[in-house]
């Protein structure tokens, strides 16, 4: 038996395992930076079969290494994250979540199952390969700063250092048994813009009193869509969306004296996204004080844009074709969603793709971040035992 069929043995004998962590994983969902249960539970799992790890990282995380023969020979990171998002679950299950208001909405218990899953293949296959394998059961990859940037700052690069880096993420547009790669440019980068506009509030019959922050609003927001039209690469994918905007006060015959504003800035190049932040904070200040008004302007600066390596993505894909067939691999097209896997991407070759999750016959659609998203847990299997083919063919390099 080779290698690779032993891999493909082992995560059909050890799929039962893997859904009964991922429905325990639904049933107990923690948010970002609160996966103190998560991670005792990931621990437990790898105490359980002998695989040193550490926990506490960057507050909840775990860091397992997993050494074959010449361990030192060259070493590959696995990333999983672990927190769920504010939402009740409307899904009538045996496994539904158990905290009301939580949900592993986007997959995060997939994830963590998944990767908890190659854990255990790779331990028992650690005689027939070498060097060296890193796990990172990471948090909070769903609120700034982003549970990754802590991680890094904590040192979960190094002692040892990974020459690369492979994460997954669920799709529920693909179907279960299929898988998503991109080399380059994949996600955005994502930063939230939060205005105030001061003005002077007055009657509404008599405008010519007052210094209307509902029309300096107005004015601001069409102004700043020039910014993605007029200024930037029409080749760099760029979204300006602003989603939420109210005043202080005001009614059909008053107008207030404030009004605020918030939204979305998202872009694949990191030198523009600077630039662009300049450009509209300087647009906005001249815009409102030549309208007489008042502004602050704050860049919440968020994820970064996410890079998939391309000789790395070329070679995972590669290696997915060899695992599950060309014909289920397919090409992903670019997206300005965020994923804080993007900070590993900045730091070393990364490769971050997607894991068919969904099942049309079975009504298996839901978008992640809904709540009714759920899975074909037959995706599992590849969700486990693809991660760990990949890293032990990335070990070859």
């Amino acid at each position: 038996m080779t290698l690779k069929e032993k891999i493909q043995q082992l995560a059909i004998t050890h799929h039962s395992k893997i859904v009964a962590m991922r429905r325990h994983l639904h049933q107990h969902p923690e948010l970002s930076f609160e996966e103190h249960e998560t991670g005792k539970f990931v621990s437990t799992q790898l105490q359980s079969w002998a695989i040193p790890h550490q926990t506490g990282i960057a507050g909840t995380g775990v860091v397992a290494l997993i050494e074959g023969r010449n361990p030192s020979k060259n070493i590959v990171a696995l990333r999983a994250d672990m927190d769920a998002l504010p939402i009740l679950e409307a899904n009538d299950v045996p496994y539904k979540s158990q905290n009301p208001g939580i949900m592993h909405a986007c997959g995060h218990d997939v994830h963590t199952a998944s990767l908890l899953g190659a854990a255990r293949i790779l331990h028992e296959t650690r005689t027939d390969w070498e060097g060296s394998i890193k796990l990172i059961f990471q948090p909070a990859e769903e609120r700034l700063p982003g549970g990754a940037s802590l991680m890094i700052k904590e040192g979960v690069l190094h002692d040892p250092s990974p020459a690369s880096i492979v994460g997954q993420h669920v799709h529920p547009p693909l179907a279960a048994g299929k898988v998503g790669f991109r080399a380059g440019r994949y996600m955005g980068s994502c930063d939230e813009l939060y205005i105030t506009i001061t003005g002077k509030g007055g009657h509404g019959a008599m405008p010519q009193d007052c210094i209307d922050p509902i029309l300096m609003a107005a004015h601001l927001i069409t102004t700043l869509q020039q910014i993605v039209s007029r200024n930037n690469d029409p080749t760099i994918p760029t979204v300006l969306t602003f989603g939420k905007i109210n005043s202080t006060g005001g009614a059909t015959n008053i107008i207030p004296n404030e009004v605020k504003i918030e939204g979305t800035f998202r872009t694949m190049d990191e030198t523009w996204r600077r630039a662009a932040h300049q450009k509209m904070k300087h647009m906005a200040e001249h815009l409102i004080e030549g309208m007489g008004g008042k502004i602050d302007f704050f860049i919440d600066v968020g994820y970064p844009c996410l890079l998939n390596d391309e000789p790395l993505t070329l070679r995972m894909r590669q290696a997915a074709e060899a695992y599950l067939g060309t014909e289920n691999v397919v090409d992903l097209p670019v997206r300005l969603t965020a994923e804080d896997f993007s900070y590993y991407s900045q730091e070393l070759p990364a490769c971050f793709y997607r894991l068919g999750t969904g099942n049309v016959s079975r009504g298996i659609t839901s978008p992640v971040h809904s709540d009714t998203f759920d899975i074909d847990e037959e995706a599992l299997k590849v969700g486990a035992g693809l991660m760990a083919w990949l890293a032990l063919e990335e070990l070859k390099e």
